[in-house]
C-alpha cells in the first residue's frame, strides 16, 4: 500500500472511530419527562447516573402538561421516558409509547402493566385519611369514609379540589360508587364536602395535617409515613369500608433519541433494590409484589391485607369533564 492509500485508510478508520464514539455518547444520555416531586427525581437520577454513567436530564411538570408536550412532539420526540403519571393517562395515550418487555414484568401484577408492554407500573398510591393526633386524640379517630360524614368533623377535614388533583377526583368518584351510586351517592358526597376545607393543592393537605393546621386530611399513603418519619404526630388510617390503589407508571416515548438508555432505566427503576431505596427515602409503595413491606421502613401493611373498593377507572375517566362540573357545583353549594 503506497503512502497516499495508507493515509486515506487511516483517515477512514478515524472517521469510523469518531462515528462509533458519537453513537456511544448519544446512548449515554436520557431525558425523563416526569410529574414526580423533586426529591424523588434527584434521588433516582443521581443513583442511575452513578451506576450506569448515563447522564439524566429531568423535565418536570404536571402530568397533563407532560402528556400535551409528548403529543406536540410526536413527529420529533425530545424525551425518552415518561414517569410518574397515572394508569389512566398511560392507557389513554399509549399510541405515543414504544413497546418494551421489562426484565421485571413477572414481579408486577397484570393489572399494573399493559398487556402489550407499552407501560408498566412503578408504584401505588393508596387513598387514606391522615390524622394529627396532637390536634385530634386517637380515641376520636375516624375508622371509615362514612365516619367523616359526622358533623363533629365539620371544618376539620382538609381535601384537595378534585379539579386540581387526579387522586382527589378518584377519591370522590370512588365514594359515589361506595355510597350507592347515582343521586344517593352524590348526596353523601355533598354532605362530606360540607365538612371539608377544600384546598387548591395536594401538598397543602398533607402539609396542613403535618404542621397541625388541620386535624384530618384526605390524602395519599406515602405522605402520612413521610411526615411521621420526620417526627410529626401523624397517623395513617386505612378506611375500613375500602380504598383504592392508584398506580403510577413508566413508559418509553416512541421515537425518542435515546432508546437504549430508556430501556435500561425502565429495568433499573423497577429493580428490587431500587424500589427498596425509593421506599426508604419517600415511602412510595412499590408496584412489585415481592417485597416484604413489614420489614422495610414504615412497616406498611401488605396490599392483600387491606380492603380495596371496586372502581371502574375507565368509566369515570370517560366522563371526567361532566363529573368535574358536578363536583364544582357541589363544592360551591356547600361553601
Amino acid at each position: 500500500m503506497n503512502g497516499r492509500f495508507r493515509t486515506l485508510a487511516h483517515i477512514g478508520l478515524a472517521c469510523v472511530t469518531l462515528a462509533l464514539s458519537g453513537i456511544a455518547q448519544a446512548q449515554q444520555k436520557l431525558v425523563i419527562y416526569t410529574s414526580n416531586e423533586a426529591t424523588l427525581n434527584e434521588l433516582t437520577s443521581s443513583a442511575f447516573s452513578k451506576e450506569t454513567g448515563i447522564q439524566v436530564s429531568i423535565v418536570s411538570a404536571g402530568s397533563g402538561t407532560i402528556i400535551k408536550r409528548i403529543q406536540a412532539e410526536k413527529d420529533n420526540p425530545q424525551g425518552d421516558i415518561i414517569w410518574g403519571v397515572s394508569r389512566s393517562l398511560l392507557q389513554t395515550n399509549k399510541a405515543y409509547f414504544a413497546p418494551y418487555k421489562s426484565q421485571h414484568v413477572n414481579a408486577i401484577a397484570a393489572e399494573f402493566r399493559d398487556p402489550d408492554n407499552l407501560w408498566i407500573g412503578t408504584n401505588l398510591h393508596l387513598l387514606v385519611i391522615l390524622q394529627n393526633t396532637k390536634m385530634l386524640p386517637v380515641s376520636e379517630s375516624p375508622k371509615s369514609w362514612s365516619d367523616l360524614l359526622n358533623t363533629k368533623y365539620k371544618g376539620k377535614i382538609a381535601f384537595t379540589d378534585p379539579r386540581n388533583s387526579g387522586s382527589a377526583y378518584s377519591n370522590v368518584t370512588m365514594l359515589v360508587d361506595l355510597w350507592g351510586g347515582g343521586d344517593a351517592g352524590w348526596q353523601k358526597v355533598k354532605a362530606l364536602f360540607g365538612n371539608m376545607r377544600i384546598l387548591n393543592r395536594s401538598s397543602l393537605v398533607f402539609q396542613g395535617v403535618g404542621k397541625g393546621e388541620y386535624p384530618l386530611g384526605v390524602s395519599l399513603e406515602y405522605a402520612g409515613y413521610l411526615w411521621a418519619n420526620n417526627g410529626a404526630p401523624v397517623k395513617t388510617i386505612y378506611p375500613s369500608d375500602g380504598t383504592l390503589a392508584l398506580m403510577e407508571g413508566i413508559a418509553i416515548i416512541k421515537g425518542g433519541p435515546n432508546n437504549e438508555s430508556a430501556r435500561k432505566y425502565v429495568d433499573w427503576v423497577n429493580r428490587k433494590d431500587v424500589r427498596e431505596m425509593i421506599l426508604k427515602a419517600t415511602f412510595r409503595r412499590p408496584a412489585r409484589a415481592d417485597l416484604d413491606l413489614s420489614k422495610l421502613p414504615g412497616g406498611m401493611p401488605s396490599l392483600s391485607s387491606l380492603k380495596l373498593a371496586p372502581y371502574d377507572e375507565a368509566a369515570w375517566t370517560a366522563k371526567r369533564k361532566e363529573t368535574l362540573e358536578r363536583i364544582k357545583d357541589l363544592i360551591q353549594e356547600t361553601r
